[in-house]
């Protein structure tokens, strides 16, 4: 799934989101891809395009309710 982070906030609460999930989660943007559940990984990338969720298996409810609102 894309989303799209504006705000620093919104950096934060999709790592808390991520950190709550026992999936291993990475988000990809562009060549680069980082642990969702890393606030510095998360940093480190462009967050000024939409970036890619990958989650391995199947995503868990709560965590794709939690990151609805960053949906593109």
């Amino acid at each position: 799934m894309q989303i799209k982070l504006n705000s620093i906030q919104d950096v934060k609460d999709f790592v808390n989101a991520a950190n709550k999930s026992a999936k291993e989660i990475d988000v990809k943007s562009g060549r680069y891809s980082v642990d969702a559940k890393s606030l510095l990984g998360m940093f480190s990338l462009d967050l000024s395009c939409p970036v890619d969720v990958i989650v391995s298996g199947e995503p868990d409810m709560e965590f794709t309710e939690a990151i609805q609102k960053f949906s593109i």
